[in-house]
Parts: C-alpha cells; sequence; structure tokens
C-alpha cells in the first residue's frame, strides 16, 4: 500500500512539473530549428488535376526571439537546394531530386535564403513577416502567415526552452526565373512550415 502511495505521488509531481514547464513561456534570444521536429513542404499545381508536392529537409532558421515585442524579433532561414525530396517512385532510372535541386532550370543548386525585413502582429497569435527571398542567385520580396503556437521554458523531454510556428506563404517562381513548363506546371508554389525551436547554443549530439 505505502509502495503505491508513493508511485501515486511521484506521478503527480510529475505531472505537476510538467504542467508548470508547460505554462512558463520560454525566454527571449538566440533560436534555431530543431529539425526532428520541424517540415517544409511546397506543391503547385500540375495539369490542374492535382497538386504535385515535395519538400526541403536541408532548412535551418534562425530568430532572435523578442517575446515582449515580436515584431522586434529577426528571422534568417537557409535552406539546401539539394536537400529536395520528391519520392520519385523511380530512383533507379531517374535521380528526381538531384535535377529539381542541382539543375540550371530548376534551383540550380545555389543556397535559399529568406531574411526578415518588417514583422507586424496582426493577432494575439499571429502575424506577417516580410523579407527578401533569394532563389537561383536573384532576390525578391516574399511574405509569410505566421501562427505562433506558444512556448515553453523547459520542454519536459527535452529540458531546454522551445518555440512553435506555423507559416504559409506563396510565391509567383517566374520572378525568380523559374518558368519551367508553365502554364502546365503552375507559377504559384504554395508552401507550409512547421517548426518547433530550441536555444540556438542547443547541441543535438
Amino acid at each position: 500500500m505505502l509502495r503505491i502511495t508513493a508511485l501515486a505521488l511521484a506521478l503527480t509531481l510529475s505531472t505537476t512539473f510538467a504542467l508548470a514547464a508547460a505554462t512558463d513561456p520560454a525566454p527571449g534570444g538566440p533560436y534555431k530549428t530543431d529539425p526532428s521536429h520541424s517540415s517544409f513542404n511546397w506543391s503547385f499545381d500540375h495539369s490542374g488535376l492535382s497538386h504535385y508536392t515535395a519538400r526541403f529537409t536541408g532548412v535551418d532558421a534562425r530568430l532572435d526571439w523578442k517575446p515582449e515585442k515580436p515584431e522586434a524579433s529577426t528571422l534568417l532561414v537557409t535552406i539546401d537546394p539539394l536537400s529536395v525530396r520528391t519520392d520519385y517512385p523511380w530512383p533507379e532510372k531517374v535521380n528526381f531530386d538531384a535535377e529539381i535541386g542541382g539543375d540550371e532550370s530548376f534551383l540550380a543548386a545555389k543556397p535559399i535564403t529568406f531574411v526578415s525585413r518588417k514583422i507586424h502582429v496582426t493577432g494575439n497569435k499571429t502575424g506577417t513577416v516580410e523579407g527578401l527571398l533569394t532563389m537561383r542567385g536573384e532576390t525578391h520580396p516574399a511574405t509569410l502567415d505566421v501562427t505562433f503556437n506558444g512556448s515553453m521554458a523547459e520542454h519536459p523531454m527535452m529540458g531546454v526552452p522551445k518555440i512553435g510556428f506555423s507559416a504559409t506563404g506563396n510565391i509567383r517562381r517566374s520572378e525568380w526565373g523559374l518558368d519551367f513548363a508553365i502554364p502546365e506546371l503552375g507559377d504559384i508554389v504554395t508552401f507550409a512550415i512547421e517548426t518547433q525551436m530550441v536555444p540556438a547554443g542547443y547541441s543535438f549530439q
């Protein structure tokens, strides 16, 4: 009976500490992407029949987080174009990922970056991030619609502060010189981002 009571007390205390950590917000400061809890998917119209969908796996976002004044935060995102994953079903015939990431007609193996220029708070947990997107060596404005999902002063499993965001947006790819097969393949590329971020000094090793 004593053992059962002690176990129940331990479970209660651990749950209480976890809930307390979850309700305390993460502090401000520099953060980076947690790659195991983040995704970057993109899609475009394909012949009017479906939306072809793929993703990038090599995404590194750096955020200088200002929780008391989010509009003062800054964001830098770097994407490796060769990290594109299309799940092409016949890789033994065509290395489609390498073509999309490296061919001059597509992403040309040139770094993709997004640098924030202005952040607007539009609601209790929503905002827009205006910035400059560089792709294929060309730079043009782009905007993200962002939802702040919340933060924790200490994640119950990782033991460090964490913050989470969802973001969506779209670009007209022809503005960056990526005009292959338009209009058969849509000019508008839509993307959806999910990310959890940890302090910039955290080691994943």
